[in-house]
Parts: structure tokens; sequence; C-alpha cells
């Protein structure tokens, strides 16, 4: 059962966002709670579901992964009839970091990252132009990052 936040939880929150591995003492005592209160909280806000899992974020390009893609996929009227089999082929693929549903022409946009453009053409021609019901692909590749965040605007 999930409840409104309170400013506590709010900076709760925000801390674990931008790092998780904050010890319990540390939150509290930036928040400016006592160890205690600020262990429910946060034991709250995960059985509550607000805290969903804690990561570590690795940079793409220190592991060699420097293509980063964004892929817009329609598919056929008889591919939207199985949208099960090609949500679970999406989800294997490891390339594939985010898949959404959209509304518009296209009907999933992909975040896909690959080492290289050829590994892309690679992933493209072998797995994804081969999906369940895939009718076209519009394939953009990001030529430099702005701004990445994970962190919600609490």
């Amino acid at each position: 059962m999930s409840h409104d936040l309170d400013s506590y939880e709010r900076k709760i929150l925000a801390l674990l966002q931008a790092d998780a591995s904050l010890s319990t003492a540390e939150i509290s005592e930036r928040v400016g709670l006592s160890p205690s209160p600020c262990w429910r909280r946060i034991d709250r806000l995960q059985k509550d579901g607000y805290i969903t899992r804690r990561v570590a974020l690795i940079d793409r390009r220190k592991v060699g992964l420097n293509a980063h893609i964004f892929a817009q996929v329609k598919l056929s009227e008889l591919g939207r009839a199985n949208l099960d089999d090609f949500t679970a082929a999406i989800r294997e693929l490891p390339e594939v970091l985010e898949c959404y549903v959209v509304m518009g022409v296209f009907d999933f946009i992909l975040r896909v990252v690959t080492k290289d453009i050829e590994a892309y053409e690679r992933l493209f021609f072998d797995k994804l132009s081969k999906l369940p019901g895939v009718q076209e692909i519009n394939s953009t590749i990001a030529l430099s990052e702005i701004k990445a965040t994970t962190a919600l605007p609490l």
C-alpha cells in the first residue's frame, strides 16, 4: 500500500538516486533524522515499491559500448496481434536497454547500445529486423550526449 511522501522521504529518495551506496547513518544525518526512523522509512519505501532496486551505473564507453542508437519500430497488423511474441523477443536482447510502447506512426521506441555501428548493423539485420511482426525500423544514431540521468525530479 502506497502513501503520500513527506519531506523526509523525498529527501531520502533524492539522496539514494544520487548515491545508493550511502549508509543509513549518512542518510539520516543528511536528512535530519536519527538512524532508526530513517531506516524504517527506507524499509517502507522499499516495501511500498518506491525503491525498486539499487544498482551501479556503468559508463558504457568505458566497457566498449560506443554506439548509442534509438530505434523506432512499427509492427505489421499481424505483428500487433502477437505483441507477446515481440515483447518476449525484445526482452532477450541485451543490447536493448529500454523499450517503450509509443503512440504515433511507430509502435515502439528502443534504446540500444552496441560496440560500434557495424555491431548495430549486425544486430539490425540478424535480430531486430527478424523480430516477430516487425514491418519497419527507423534508426537514429546519437552523436553526443547532452543530458543523461536516472534521477527523477522529486
